[in-house]
C-alpha cells in the first residue's frame, strides 16, 4: 500500500506547488487585478483595515508584507509550516477527539448499527470537510464561500475518484477477488447523484431561500432512512467506523515498530517527538474530557472540567470581563465537582459518563471550528498573496489535505480486511461525499439562508464548480458501469479508469488556469 501512497502524496505535492510558482510569476488568472493582496505593489502600505483575509484569529496578509515583507524567502515557508500545522490540528482533533466522542456516545445512547453507520462513519471521516465548509460560510465574503464550496465538492471527487481507484488498484490486483455488494453500491450511488443533481440546481439557480435549504439537508435524512430501512450490508457499519479510526493508527504503529528494529534509541525519537508535539497536544488535552478507559486520567479530566469554561468565555465575541468572571467560577465549580465524583484510576460509568461525553464532543467542536478557521482564513490570504483564486485552493489543497486520512484508512481497510472491509471501505467512499454534500454544505446553506432570511442567500457560482460536477458525475457513471458489467467484481480498470477522470480534470483546471481554455 506505501508503495500506492507515496506516487499519489509525491503527484499532488507537484500540483501544488506547480500552482504555487505559477501564481508567484503572475501566470495563473486571478481574481480581479492586479496580483495579490497589494494590488499596487504598495506592499505593507497597500493594505486596509479591512484587509484581514478572512476571520481567523491572525492577520496573514499584515504578517506577510509587513513582517516579511523585506524577506519573502521566509514567509513562504513559515506560511507553508503553518498550514501543515494547522491540517494536523484539524486532522488529529477530529480522529483523537471528536470521533471517540461520538463513539462512546453512540454506545450509550444504544443508536441502532444501521443509523450509526450512515451518521457517525461519514461524519468520523468527513468531519474537517464539514468543519471546514461551516466556517468558510460563517466567515461571509465571496471567497470564503468558495473556498467552503470547492472544498466540499473537492474532497467528494476526490474520495470517489482517487480514493476508490487506490482502493480497486491495490485490491484488484490481489489473488482473491473481491465484490461489492450490489444494491448498497447502488443505493449510496443514486444517493450521491441525486445530491449533486441538486446542488447543480441551486448553482443554476444562483441562489437558496430558507426552505430550499431545509429541502437540500433534508435529502440526508431520507438517505438515512433508506439505510435504516435496507441493511443490507454484511459488516456492521459501527465496526467499520472503529475500524476507519484506527487503520491509521495501527499503520502507523507497524512502521515505528519497523524502525525500532533499528540501532537508533527509540526512546531518544519518543523523547523529541513527544516534545515538539506537546505545544499542539497539551491545551486540548488541557480543555477537552477523554473519558475512554484507554486514555482516562483523573488530573486532566479535572483540569478539562476547570479550564473549558473561560476557554470557551474567552473565545465569545464579544468579550466582556463579566462574561470572563462568570467562566471562571463556573470553572472552579466544575472543577471541583470533578475532583469530588470521579476516580482516579476508572472513568465514570453509564449515566455519569453522559456529561462528560457531552461536554467532550462540544469541546472537540470548539477546537474543530478554530483549527478550520484558521485554515481557511490562511488559504484565502495565500490566495491573494500568491494571485490564485481562493476556489482552486480550495478544491486542491484543503480538499487533499482533508482526505488523505479518507485515503489512508480506506485503502488500509480494503487491503488488509478482506470482501467485509473491501465492502465498508467502499460504502464510506460514497457515504462520506453525501454526507459532506448534504449536511456540510446544507447546514452552511441553512445557516446562510437564515441569516438572509426573508431574503435569498446568494450562492457562489464558477465554470470551475460545473466542471468538477461534471467529471464527478462521468466517475459516478464509469463506477457504475464498470462494476455492473463485472459482476460487481473490483479490478484495476476500474480503478485506472477513476485515477484517469482526476487527472483529467486536474489538466482542464491546469489549462484553464494558464488561460488557454
Amino acid at each position: 500500500m506505501a508503495s500506492l501512497l507515496l506516487p499519489c502524496g509525491t503527484f499532488f505535492l507537484v500540483v501544488f506547488f506547480f500552482f504555487f510558482f505559477l501564481g508567484k510569476t503572475g501566470t495563473v488568472r486571478i481574481l480581479g487585478q492586479g496580483g495579490g493582496a497589494a494590488a499596487g505593489g504598495d506592499g505593507c502600505k497597500g493594505l486596509g483595515d479591512a484587509d484581514h483575509g478572512g476571520r481567523g484569529y491572525v492577520n496573514y496578509l499584515r504578517f506577510f508584507y509587513c513582517l516579511c515583507g523585506g524577506a519573502p524567502w521566509l514567509g513562504y515557508p513559515l506560511l507553508g509550516l503553518w498550514l501543515l500545522v494547522l491540517f494536523f490540528l484539524l486532522g488529529t482533533t477530529a480522529g483523537d477527539y471528536f470521533c471517540p466522542s461520538l463513539e462512546e456516545l453512540s454506545s450509550l445512547l444504544r443508536l441502532p448499527p444501521a443509523v450509526a453507520g450512515a451518521t457517525l462513519l461519514a461524519l468520523g471521516n468527513g468531519a474537517p470537510d464539514f468543519f471546514a465548509s461551516v466556517v468558510s460560510f460563517a466567515a461571509g465574503g465571496r471567497a470564503a464561500d468558495e473556498v467552503g464550496l470547492s472544498s466540499v465538492l473537492g474532497g467528494a471527487f476526490f474520495v470517489s475518484t482517487v480514493v476508490v481507484g487506490v482502493i480497486s488498484v491495490a485490491v484488484g490486483g490481489g489473488a482473491v477477488t473481491v465484490a461489492v455488494d450490489r444494491f448498497c453500491f447502488l443505493r449510496d450511488l443514486c444517493f450521491l447523484a441525486a445530491a449533486l443533481c441538486s446542488l447543480t440546481a441551486v448553482l443554476a439557480i444562483g441562489r437558496i431561500n430558507l426552505w430550499g435549504a431545509i429541502f437540500f439537508l433534508s435529502l440526508y435524512f431520507v438517505y438515512v432512512l433508506a439505510i435504516s430501512t435496507t441493511a443490507c450490508c454484511r459488516r456492521s457499519p459501527l465496526e467499520g467506523l472503529s475500524a476507519s479510526l484506527l487503520a491509521g493508527e495501527e499503520e502507523k504503529e507497524d512502521l515505528e515498530g519497523g524502525a525500532r528494529e533499528e540501532p537508533k534509541s527509540p526512546r531518544r525519537r519518543g523523547w523529541w517527538r513527544s516534545l515538539l508535539a506537546a505545544p499542539l497536544h497539551l491545551p486540548r488535552r488541557l480543555t477537552i474530557p477523554v473519558v475512554s478507559e484507554e486514555r482516562w486520567s483523573k488530573p486532566f479530566a479535572v483540569a478539562s472540567a476547570a479550564l473549558s469554561p473561560p476557554f470557551l468565555a474567552a473565545l465569545w465575541t464579544p468579550r466582556s470581563t463579566e462574561l470572563l468572571l462568570a467562566g471562571g467560577l463556573l470553572g472552579l465549580i466544575l472543577g471541583g465537582a470533578a475532583v469530588a465524583t470521579t476516580e482516579r484510576s476508572l472513568p465514570p460509568k453509564g449515566l455519569l459518563q453522559l456529561p462528560w461525553l457531552a461536554v467532550g464532543f462540544l469541546m472537540s467542536i470548539v477546537w474543530a471550528y478554530l483549527a478550520a478557521g484558521e485554515l481557511v482564513a490562511l488559504l484565502v490570504s495565500l490566495g491573494r498573496i500568491l494571485g490564485i483564486n481562493p476556489s482552486v485552493l480550495g478544491l486542491t489543497v484543503l480538499a487533499w489535505g482533508n482526505s488523505l486520512g479518507d485515503l489512508t484508512a480506506n485503502v488500509a481497510m480494503a487491503v488488509y480486511g478482506g470482501a467485509p472491509g473491501a465492502q465498508v471501505a467502499f460504502s464510506g467512499c460514497y457515504a462520506g461525499p453525501i454526507f459532506n454534500t448534504l449536511v456540510g454544505l446544507g447546514i452552511s446553506l441553512l445557516f446562510s439562508a437564515w441569516w438572509s432570511h426573508p431574503s435569498s442567500f446568494p450562492v457562489p457560482a464558477e465554470n470551475s464548480s460545473y466542471q468538477l460536477l461534471g467529471f464527478m458525475a462521468a466517475g459516478l457513471l464509469w463506477a457504475a458501469v464498470i462494476l455492473t458489467r463485472r459482476e460487481m467484481k473490483v479490478d484495476r480498470v476500474l480503478g485506472l479508469g477513476l485515477l484517469t477522470i482526476y487527472c483529467s480534470f486536474l489538466s482542464v483546471r491546469v489549462s484553464d488556469s494558464l488561460g488557454w481554455l
